[in-house]
């Protein structure tokens, strides 16, 4: 699986309220929750991303509260794939379960906000075609790219004839 994207860049402990402020969790509408994506931290974030973006950010990312709402707020602004440092334990179970990808870069400083990357999950490459380095990381397992295809846990369950619609 190859995803192609341009960063949006974040700092360390972007909790679940900076995702996705409490006041929208009336509804579980991606589209409506990807709105207002990030608008605590940047009210013009959600009209600036583009479908296939990233997001890169530091250190314990989804921290907070154990909302699903997050996730599914980042996959409705049209993000692809979140790189951080770390992840909080919740938001790293969330973003499995609702199809988001998560990647966890040792080191993001490097990447700057506004950079283009290529990652492959297959081999475990991201390119920064902006800078031409490349960074390594574990190859991400073929089954989490199944669910990740299927667009979530659920999805992928029914997919293989586990559960029936």
């Amino acid at each position: 699986m190859i995803i192609k994207g341009r960063v949006h860049k974040f700092g360390d402990n972007i909790n679940t309220d900076d995702i996705i402020s409490a006041k929208y969790l009336v509804t579980t509408d991606e589209k409506e929750l990807g709105k207002h994506c990030m608008e605590n931290i940047n009210p013009t974030f959600s009209k600036k991303a583009k479908k296939g973006d990233i997001i890169v950010a530091g250190k314990n990312f989804g921290c907070g509260s154990s909302r699903e709402h997050a996730p599914l707020t980042i996959k409705g602004c049209g993000i692809s794939c979140v790189i951080a440092e770390s992840f909080s334990h919740i938001f790293f179970r969330n973003a499995i379960n609702l199809g988001l990808v998560f990647i966890e870069l040792r080191d993001t400083e490097q990447i700057k906000d506004g950079d283009f990357l290529e990652i492959d999950l297959n081999k475990g490459i991201i390119k920064n075609i902006t800078k031409k380095q490349n960074y390594s990381i574990p190859p991400f397992p073929e089954f989490l790219q199944k669910i990740i295809k299927e667009g979530g846990l659920l999805n992928y369950i029914k997919s293989v004839g586990r559960i029936k619609s």
